[in-house]
């Protein structure tokens, strides 16, 4: 999807505030492996932008006025075809990430990121691997797990036992934060049986995205916080 082997990655971005997101389709545009092929100023916009333009991933503000960033991304991930979202928050919106995790945001980065790490994050979740920014960890993640109010359709420990006994601990690496690659090698697996392991786990317990099944897996108990 990105790089000098396929077409750049077409990228959409979301921010209310008109120099900002000048500032992020400048930024985005100068490498060549990705294309923004919009920009939206509020939720609602976004969604009628992605309609138009399928992007591949869209880079979201969380506080919108009108429609914000949690709803316009639930919206996002139940397309038939959804773009990967990669949410940007900051270190006082932090209680907006498990929510947005929840509605099947890819990735979280903080506002002031360096722009070579955005640029990164953006390819990340353009190649369907979850992203946290290093100032929102795991742990961080865990603990809004550990205290939100289950949802009422979160995926509850019964539902954990359809899954095979390779693919429960696939979804606990998911859970670590490991990637494909990193949980191939860990498990001594080809990278395509991962992928493959990853997709059943997702149907099973139908979820759109690696990162609500990161959520999942607190949720249930499966990953306890604080564990190594």
């Amino acid at each position: 999807m990105t790089g000098s082997d396929g077409p750049p990655c077409r990228v959409l971005v979301v921010d209310d505030q008109a120099l900002v997101r000048a500032g992020f389709v400048a930024l985005l545009g100068s490498d060549p492996a990705l294309e923004v092929v919009g920009e939206a100023g509020d939720g609602a916009e976004a969604i009628e932008v992605a309609a138009a333009t399928h992007p591949d991933v869209v880079v979201m503000d969380i506080r919108m006025p009108g429609m914000d960033g949690i709803e316009a991304t639930r919206h996002l991930a139940a397309t038939d075809d959804p773009p990967g979202v990669l949410v940007l928050t900051t270190f006082d919106l932090d209680e907006y990430v498990y929510a947005a995790l929840r509605a099947g945001a890819s990735g979280f980065l903080l506002k002031d990121t360096p722009p070579a790490e955005l640029i990164a994050a953006v390819k990340v979740v353009a190649g369907g691997d979850a992203l946290l920014a290093p100032g929102i960890t795991r742990r961080l993640i865990a603990d809004f797990a550990r205290a939100a109010p289950r949802p009422a359709d979160a995926a509850h420990p019964e539902a954990l036992r359809f899954l095979t006994d390779r693919e429960t601990e696939v979804l606990v690496e998911i859970a670590r934060g490991l990637s494909n690659t990193e949980i191939a090698e860990k498990l001594f697996v080809g990278e395509a049986t991962v992928k493959t392991h990853v997709g059943r786990i997702l149907a099973k317990l139908n979820l759109s995205s690696r990162a609500q099944a990161v959520a999942v897996a607190y949720e249930s108990g499966l990953v306890v916080p604080g564990e190594p």
